[in-house]
């Protein structure tokens, strides 16, 4: 699958793994894949991007996917079903990290050496990898360009899908920004 990937893709995909080892983390995520995308210019998702105003709120974006990674990785959506049910994930992280530090559900970080110098990416990364050739085999593209990559991250349920949401950027809002009104009319790759 990386052979169709286009330069910017595979630009993206390492830009995560860089990513990955600044943080420390086992593994590459999905949270990577994005921070990586939005680190790109020139090209039509950095367009979307700065069209649906991502670029100047990338601090916010961040913020959010920290906030994330501090409830141990549940979504704006997990947190208010929790809250439904009378739970509160707020005072729950916070007793956690009294006890156990800051960030102490963030998981994923570790001291480890890696030999190989290779990190593996989790399932939600490959996942995201997987989705951005079927959306670009449901448009009838011959590559997997960044554009796939982005709206593979809106398509994909989980924290990235939901900060990118509460952001304003949904699949059918990227699929706006790239391609107008005329891209409303293919179907969404399952």
């Amino acid at each position: 699958m990386f052979e169709r990937f286009t330069k910017g893709a595979r630009t993206v995909v390492t830009g995560a793994v860089t990513y990955a080892e600044r943080a420390g983390a086992d593994s590459v995520t999905e949270e990577h894949l994005l921070l990586s995308l939005l680190d790109q210019e020139g090209s039509r998702a950095s367009f979307a991007v700065a069209s649906l105003g991502l670029t100047g709120r990338r601090a916010s974006v961040e913020a959010a996917l920290e906030e994330a990674r501090r409830r141990g990785g549940l979504t704006g959506a997990d947190a208010e079903a929790l809250a439904g049910i009378g739970i509160d994930v707020g005072a729950i992280v916070a007793r956690i990290e009294s006890a156990h530090g800051e960030g102490a559900l963030a998981g994923g970080r570790g001291n480890r050496r890696w030999r190989t110098g290779r990190r593996p990416f989790t399932s939600g990364a490959k996942s995201t990898l997987e989705k951005s050739l079927r959306i670009a085999l449901g448009r009838r593209d011959r590559f997997i360009g960044e554009e796939h990559l982005l709206l593979a991250l809106t398509a994909c349920p989980g924290v990235v899908a939901d900060v990118l949401a509460e952001h304003g950027a949904t699949y059918a809002t990227v699929e706006r920004a790239l391609y107008g009104d005329e891209g409303g009319g293919q179907a969404r790759a399952s």
